[in-house]
C-alpha cells in the first residue's frame, strides 16, 4: 500500500523518469531512492530512521541466484545457514547474534508477515529473487507498524509487477542447474504476473552412509493480480506455493574440519522437507483525497519434516485494517492487526496469537521530518497436549517510537530515532528437551514455564549525503534490553538474559568511480553486551553475546567492459566472534572470520539475449558455523567452503 504526500510526487516523478530513459547500473548513484517502511513514500535521505535500500538494479548487478545469496554477500546482514541450511536462514541485525537474531528482525513480503511463531527462522528459500523490485532494511525502527519481533528493526520485501515474458536458465559444477520463467501483462486497469522458480543442487560435501551428499532442490510458483474496477478502488490478489527438499551436514569436530570441511561423519546428512501455501487479498480504497482505507487478509499452510520423523504443521492467519489521513505535510495511519498461528505436531497442538491496534503520524515541515507512533499488542498462548491438562498464557505489550529528520542542505540531512520495542516469546521457549544421561539420546520435553518478554530501548543518530557522483549514509546506535531471550547452554533451557545492552555505527557509501564504473562499501562495528544474567551464576557477566562479529564489511567494484559488458566483483568479510553457545567467552575455539569473493561478468548479445557468468568464492576460502555444545565439545558446521561457478542465459520477449 503506497500513498503519497504532495511534497514526494516530484521525487516519484523523476525516479520513473528515470527508470524509463534505462539509466544504466553504473550511472545510478545519484538516482532517488524511495522508502516505504512508515507507508509513506519518501526519499531515503528524508526518512527519520535509518534505512538500507536495494533496489532492482542492484540485485541485477550482483548475480545472486536466491534471496540468501544477496542477503548474506550484499547486505551489511550477518547471514548463515541455520546448521547447515540456506532455505531457513539464521540472520543477525544490530548485534543480536546468530542464534536469535531473525527473531529479533520482522521480514514481510507485500505485508505479509514471515516470521514463525516457533524458534524456526523465517523460509526465505520459498521467494524467488526473481520476483524483487526492492529490498528495505529498517534499523532500529518498525515496533509501531509491525510490532512483536521488531527490536533490531524490519526487512520489508517489495514485489514488482511483470509485463512481457522471460526465461532465464544456468547450469553450474557440482549439479547446480535451475530455471526461471517469468510472464506478465500490465495495463492502465489491471496487471498479471506469474513466476515459475525450479533450483538443483547437487552437493559438495562427500557421500554419507546412504551414498547422498548435501544436495537440495526447491521448486516455487506465483500469481499476482491487480484490478481498478473504479478509479477510487485498488484490488490486489496473490497466491504462490513452494517445495523444499533438502540435505545438510552435520557438524563437524575442529580436527575433522580442518582436515577437510567436506568430510562426511558417521550419520546421515540431515534430511528435512519444507512446504509452503499461501494467498493473500488486499482492498485500498479512497475514501475522499483526504481519506484511504486499506484491508489484508493472507492465509498460509506450512509443513515442516526432518525425515523419518512425522511432521509439524502449520497454520497461519493474518488481517489487517488501517486508515490513513492526507493533508498537506500531515500523514496519520491507524489500524488493527492480527496473526494466528497454531503448530500441530506430535505431542498435540500448540498456538500463539497476536492482535494489535496502532497509530503513527508524520509531518513534513520545510526542511523538518518528525514522527512518532505507539502500538498496543495482546499475545496470547495456548497448549492442548494429547494427554494432560492444557497450558496458557496472556501478554499485553506497548511499543512506541519517534523520529526526526532534518535537511541542512540540498545533499546533507541529519537524522535521530528512537526506538520502544519487544519481543515475545515463541512457542518453543515454554519447553526444555530431556536426554537420557548416558547416551544423550533424546526422551522428550518438559514445560519450562512462562519466561518473560524481551523489552528493548534503541536510540539511532544518523546523516545522510547524496550527491550526483556519491550516496553516503552513517548511523551510530545504542540499544538497552530488559530480558533478552536465549537458550542457556548448561541447563540447555530457554531463560532470560537480566539486562543487556548493544552499540555500534554502520557506513553506507556509494561511488561513482568514472563513466561506467562504481563502488560500494557497506561497513558495520558492532558490539554486544551481557550486563548482569543470575541463571549463569555470574560466569556471563560482562561478556560478550556469542555469535556477534565485531566488524561486517562488503566491497564491491562494477565497471563496463565494453557498451553491452560488465563486470562486477564484491568481497564480503566478517570478523571472528564468540561461537554459538560460549556465553563465558572461555572457549578457545571461536567462529572463524568469514570471506568470500564473488565475481560476475555479463555480456548482452542482443536487446533480448544476456549470457553470463558467476563464481561464488573465488579463492576457495573454508567457513563453517562455530557452536560450543555441553555435551559434544566444539562443533563446526561446514558452509560456503568450495569455489562455485555458474553459466547461464536470460532472453526476453
Amino acid at each position: 500500500m503506497k500513498f503519497h504526500v504532495s511534497r514526494l510526487k516530484a521525487s516519484v516523478c523523476a525516479a520513473l523518469a528515470v527508470v524509463a530513459q534505462g539509466a544504466v547500473a553504473q550511472e545510478s548513484v545519484g538516482q532517488t531512492v524511495l522508502v516505504s517502511a512508515t507507508r509513506i513514500d519518501m526519499q531515503d535521505q528524508d526518512a527519520p530512521y535509518a534505512s538500507e535500500v536495494h533496489t532492482r538494479e542492484d540485485i541485477e548487478r550482483s548475480g545472486a541466484r536466491s534471496l540468501y545469496d544477496y542477503l548474506a554477500l550484499q547486505t551489511s546482514l550477518q547471514v548463515t545457514p541455520s546448521y547447515g541450511n540456506r532455505y531457513t536462514p539464521q540472520i543477525s541485525m544490530r548485534g543480536y547474534g546468530s542464534a536469535n537474531g531473525h527473531q529479533n528482525v520482522v521480514i514481510s513480503v507485500d505485508g505479509r508477515r514471515l516470521n514463525n511463531i516457533d524458534m524456526a527462522p523465517q523460509l526465505i528459500g520459498s521467494i524467488s529473487l526473481a520476483d524483487i523490485e526492492r529490498l528495505e532494511i529498517t534499523k532500529g525502527s518498525g515496533a509501531v507498524l509491525y510490532g512483536d519481533g521488531a527490536t533490531a528493526g524490519s526487512i520489508q520485501i517489495y514485489t514488482r509487477a511483470r509485463d512481457g515474458v522471460s526465461l532465464d536458465a544456468y547450469t553450474g559444477n557440482y549439479g547446480t542447474r535451475g530455471a526461471v520463467l517469468a510472464a506478465g501483462v500490465v495495463r492502465d486497469r489491471f496487471d498479471l504476473s506469474a513466476t515459475l522458480d525450479h533450483g538443483k543442487f547437487g552437493g559438495f560435501s562427500d557421500r554419507d552412509p546412504t551414498g547422498h551428499r548435501d544436495q537440495s532442490e526447491a521448486n516455487t510458483w506465483r500469481f499476482a493480480a491487480g484490478g481498478r474496477p473504479t478509479e477510487a478502488l485498488r484490488l490486489d490478489f496473490e497466491a504462490g506455493a513452494s517445495r523444499i527438499d533438502t540435505r545438510y551436514p552435520n557438524s563437524l569436530s575442529l580436527a575433522q574440519f580442518r582436515d577437510s570441511p567436506a568430510m562426511s561423519d558417521s550419520r546421515n546428512y540431515t534430511r528435512q522437507k519444507l512446504d509452503s501455501d499461501h494467498w493473500s487479498l488486499g482492498a485500498d480504497f479512497a475514501l475522499t483525497p483526504e481519506w484511504r482505507i486499506y484491508a489484508r487478509h493472507a492465509d498460509e499452510g506450512k509443513s515442516s519434516q526432518y525425515l523419518p520423523s512425522s511432521p509439524s504443521k502449520y497454520t497461519y492467519k493474518s488481517n489487517e485494517i488501517s486508515v490513513q489521513f492526507l493533508r498537506g505535510g500531515l500523514a496519520l495511519n491507524a489500524g488493527v492487526q492480527s496473526f494466528d498461528g497454531d503448530r500441530k505436531g506430535a505431542d498435540g497442538v500448540t498456538t500463539k496469537d497476536n492482535f494489535g491496534g496502532f497509530l503513527h503520524g508524520q509531518y513534513l515541515f520545510e526542511q523538518l521530518t518528525v514522527s512518532a507512533g505507539v502500538r498496543r499488542e495482546r499475545v496470547e498462548y495456548g497448549y492442548k497436549p494429547l494427554a494432560g491438562a492444557a497450558l496458557g498464557q496472556e501478554e499485553h505489550l506497548t511499543s512506541w517510537e519517534a523520529g526526526a529528520n532534518y535537511s541542512l542542505s540540498p545533499v546533507l540531512s541529519v537524522f535521530a530515532s528512537y526506538s520502544d520495542a519487544f519481543l515475545s516469546p515463541d512457542i518453543d521457549r515454554f519447553f526444555a528437551s530431556e536426554y537420557d544421561p548416558l547416551t544423550w539420546a533424546f526422551v522428550g520435553k518438559r514445560f519450562n514455564g512462562f519466561i518473560e518478554p524481551a523489552k528493548s530501548r534503541m536510540i539511532t543518530l544518523g546523516a545522510n549525503h547524496l550527491t550526483d557522483r556519491n550516496r553516503f549514509k552513517a548511523s551510530i546506535f545504542y540499544t538497552k534490553l530488559k530480558n533478552e531471550i536465549y537458550l542457556e547452554p548448561i541447563s540447555y533451557s530457554n531463560t532470560n538474559i537480566d539486562k543487556s545492552h548493544k552499540y555500534g555505527f554502520e557506513i553506507q557509501n556509494s561511488l561513482q568511480l568514472m563513466a561506467g564504473a562504481s563502488a560500494i562499501v557497506n561497513y558495520a562495528w558492532t558490539r554486544a553486551v551481557i550486563d548482569r544474567e543470575s541463571d549463569g551464576g555470574g560466569a556471563y557477566n560482562e561478556k560478550e553475546l556469542p555469535g556477534v562479529s565485531r566488524h561486517s564489511l562488503v566491497m564491491g567494484l562494477n565497471f563496463r567492459v565494453a557498451d553491452t559488458a560488465s563486470m562486477n566483483i564484491t568481497h564480503t568479510w566478517r570478523s571472528k566472534a564468540w561461537a554459538d553457545g560460549d556465553f563465558d567467552n572461555r572457549n578457545a575455539a571461536r567462529q572463524r572470520a568469514y570471506n568470500s569473493t564473488d565475481l560476475v561478468y555479463k555480456h548482452r548479445l542482443s536487446k533480448a539475449v544476456e549470457v553470463y557468468g558467476a563464481v561464488n568464492n573465488l579463492f576457495d576460502r573454508e567457513n563453517g558455523l562455530a557452536l560450543e555444545s555441553a555435551w559434544a565439545g566444539d562443533r563446526i558446521y561446514p558452509i560456503d567452503f568450495e569455489r562455485t561457478w555458474k553459466i547461464g542465459a536470460r532472453v526476453t520477449f
